[in-house]
């Protein structure tokens, strides 16, 4: 099928001067800085020129987040914010074609993707954080103090917002985990300044806009673009109370780091060796499924994603089989191509990276299916790369133990269920594992035995607002979702009385 037609907005958005967001108003190229292209990874073609923020545009925005916070936003009436931020979640799918092909242009995600993550996943946990506004509660206890002279005592604790927050946004989904940080952010009384990747910060950039539209005061969101300094900068601003950063282990700890100098909150979401582990009796045919959309979706730039599978040794071969019959006939092509699977990958160091573990899968493992840079189809430029799938001698093999971010799922047999459990934890990472069986009993013994932070049965990756989301070891600090968000984004205050 040919692409998709490019709506006559998006070309406009893409023909815009961007810089930064700040206190309500796109604040144009200031012209002391040099702009920097995003690229389409499809083609390899610039599409859009962005103003990195200056030492004085950060400031700024800091300062207007500051400003809305103390005079706005943090005493702004709970069933108002949830009012606004609906209709800022309607406003998305309204401009939602907009969105999806900005967000393709600019990390390669298919746009059937683009509009089911980034455009109606936003809108649903938009919706959730707005249902919570109206529901952040203290407590009423009863202090155990001797009475003296006949007087009685009671307490009872606030849930007051933090302060400005500094939310960090990787580039693989862009506008998503940034609603999660904005989203849970306001609904909490707290206000942001967003450091998206300077690979995709097309989009974020739009719903900004989107969102004084939607009535939020200016100053409770602002957006600063740039490089790695620029987020340093903030998360080291002294005016930032929280930051919420998603991405790699290795920056991870390096915000970690800048941010406990200066006492600072922070939450990380960081990376993953993530495992689907299959048991013997596990349905073949529904773990291929799950594998070929889950494993590979988004071309497996996704925290969550499997990327190595361990299966019971009976049952290796038939899973290898049609896992990899199915991935020959998966369409790989233009992510603007609605009948397309798989796309390019995000961008040329992550392209670099994988193409890196493509060869250790070539000269350490026995590649399966795949293994291989390929032409793109617009004059043989792109990011893309064939979906592998390797099978591992070792448990202590690089591709068992790094983290790809790739396309790349490695498979491994193995006999016993404790040696299951040891192969599963056998990574410094422990964001999610996945347990494929019916077997109840064996589900229900090994789940506290697992190290990670969530454990799917029967599915993989899958995320839901209601319910906490984040990682134990390396894979992060902190939850987010379910009720779990609003200790992150609140301080505790105690008030005890006598009277």
């Amino acid at each position: 099928m040919p692409d998709i037609q490019l709506l006559p907005e998006t070309l406009a958005f893409l023909d815009r001067q961007h810089g930064q967001f700040i206190a309500g108003e796109a604040v144009a190229p200031s012209g002391t800085t040099t702009a920097f292209g995003v690229t389409n990874p499809a083609t390899e073609d610039v599409i859009a020129q962005i103003s990195p923020a200056s030492d004085a545009e950060i400031d700024q925005a800091v300062a207007a987040a500051k400003a809305s916070f103390e005079q706005v936003w943090a005493d702004f009436n709970p069933y108002a914010r949830g009012v606004m931020l609906n209709k800022l979640a309607d406003l998305i799918e309204a401009n939602g074609e907009q969105i999806a092909q900005l967000e393709t242009l600019s990390s390669g995600k298919s746009i059937n993707l683009s509009r089911m993550f980034e455009v109606q996943q936003s809108a649903i946990f938009l919706r959730y954080f707005a249902g919570w506004t109206t529901k952040i509660a203290g407590e009423t206890l009863q202090p155990s103090f001797p009475s003296m002279t006949g007087e009685q005592y009671s307490a009872f604790t606030r849930r007051e917002p933090i302060g400005v927050v500094a939310g960090i946004i990787p580039w693989n989904f862009p506008l998503m985990i940034a609603i999660w940080k904005l989203g849970a952010a306001l609904a909490c009384g707290c206000t942001v300044v967003l450091k998206p990747s300077e690979f995709t910060p097309l989009t974020i950039l739009r719903v900004a806009e989107l969102a004084r539209e939607a009535g939020i005061p200016d100053g409770v969101i602002n957006i600063v673009n740039g490089m790695g300094d620029v987020g340093a900068k903030l998360i080291q601003h002294p005016d930032v109370r929280k930051v919420s950063f998603t991405g790699s282990v290795a920056t991870g700890k390096k915000v970690n780091l800048t941010a406990a100098a200066d006492l600072t909150r922070c939450t990380l979401e960081l990376g993953g060796k993530n495992t689907a582990a299959l048991l013997k009796d596990a349905d073949i045919d529904r773990a291929v499924g799950g594998l070929l959309q889950l494993g590979y979706i988004h071309q497996g730039q996704v925290c969550a994603a499997p990327e190595r599978v361990y299966v019971h040794a009976s049952r290796l071969d038939e899973l290898l089989n049609k896992l990899g019959g199915a991935l020959s006939q998966a369409p790989m092509g233009s992510p603007l191509d609605e009948s397309v699977l798989f796309g390019p990958i995000s961008n040329k160091p992550q392209y670099e990276k994988v193409c890196h573990y493509l060869n250790v899968a070539n000269k350490e493992n026995r590649v399966v299916v795949g293994g291989q840079a390929v032409a793109g189809p617009v004059n043989g430029k792109g990011y893309f790369v064939q979906p592998t799938i390797v099978q591992a001698t070792s448990a202590n093999d690089i591709l068992m133990q790094e983290e790809t971010f790739g396309p790349i799922l490695s498979f491994m047999a193995y006999e016993e269920e404790d040696e299951l459990l040891s192969l599963i934890n056998n990574t410094p990472y422990g964001l999610g594992t996945s347990l494929w069986t019916n077997n109840l009993s064996a589900t229900m013994r090994m789940i506290p035995k697992i190290e990670s932070g969530t454990v799917w049965v029967n599915l993989h990756t899958m995320v839901d607002p209601a319910v906490p989301f984040g990682g134990v070891k390396h894979s992060g600090i902190g939850r987010e979702f379910g009720s779990a968000f609003i200790d992150e984004y609140t301080e505790v205050k105690s008030v005890i009385m006598a009277y």
